[in-house]
């Protein structure tokens, strides 16, 4: 029996593979960056062992790719995975690794992560060859949820959109430019906070002024990542919810820089599922 795992900072998607058929559990995020190995064992123990379909000794594979799974995090996560699944190999991978496998498989082609933060990579078939670094919303994390709000919640309060959709903002969501400055500058995660504003947007989605920011802000992940890579001819290929919410405009903004968009896959653990189901 295999176990898939998909996992981010909020939730992570459990797929057990290799019987009559598969079988999907939800627990808490993982990210070893933020959390320790007791965090991990009891996410483990009291969330997904609970749920799980067989003994934990009947596992011989577990494939876990995760935000965060970078040298050295990772390695925690791997002991408290080889810990629980005694019998079972256990391979920790990045989400941007998982990400490429569920949406080219193993045909060559660029993968894109697109939430709250972005990131992408050109893929081999295999493994990851290229990868640009996403830098972080401050820096970088081009079309993300965080830049996105970011864009907004900047272009609102200079008066870039007009004062009508600037009111509208801040009745809303409840807030006013002192509160949205408190939230930036003075509170812990101002990324979530800046990615939590996407909902305005996509109710506002209409507004020409919106249109306008949501296809500069994905010509911008295209120009200061994609082209790096030098494979204008490869599909490229997303995961994410941005990138599903905002399909039309990631679309278009592709056109517009030369790209073709290829897969949109807003849950992309059924995917890596069938990418493990081959033998390699």
């Amino acid at each position: 029996m295999q176990l898939i795992v998909d996992s981010g900072s909020t939730k992570t998607a459990w797929c057990l593979t290799g019987g009559s058929r598969d079988d999907y559990y939800t627990t808490d995020g993982i990210n070893p960056v933020r959390d320790d190995r007791d965090v991990i064992w009891r996410v483990l123990t009291q969330q997904l062992l609970p749920q799980l379909a067989v003994a934990a000794e009947e596992v011989s594979e577990v494939w876990f790719y995760g935000a965060g799974c970078i040298a050295p995090f990772k390695q925690s996560v791997e002991e408290v995975l080889a810990n629980t699944f005694p019998e079972a190999r256990v391979v920790v991978e990045s989400d941007l690794l998982g990400a490429a496998r569920a949406l080219c498989g193993r045909q060559e082609g660029i993968a894109c992560i697109l939430g709250t933060g972005s990131n992408s990579c050109l893929y081999n078939g295999s493994e990851i060859a290229s990868n640009v670094s996403p830098l972080g919303y401050i820096l970088g994390d081009e079309g993300s949820g965080a830049v996105l709000g970011k864009l907004l919640v900047g272009n609102l309060l200079k008066l870039q959109m007009g004062e009508e959709l600037r009111d509208a903002f801040l009745q809303e969501m409840n807030l006013t430019p002192a509160l949205v400055i408190q939230q930036v500058y003075r509170e812990a995660q101002p990324n979530r906070f800046l990615a939590s504003l996407v909902p305005f947007i996509v109710r506002h989605e209409q507004h020409p002024a919106i249109q306008e920011m949501l296809v500069e802000a994905f010509r911008s992940f295209f120009v200061r990542n994609i082209r790096q890579y030098s494979r204008p001819e490869l599909p490229v290929h997303f995961v994410g919810g941005i990138a599903c919410q905002f399909e039309p405009h990631l679309r278009r903004a592709a056109a517009l820089e030369g790209f073709t968009v290829g897969r949109i896959d807003k849950a992309p653990i059924g995917a890596m599922a069938d990418y493990h189901r081959v033998a390699e």
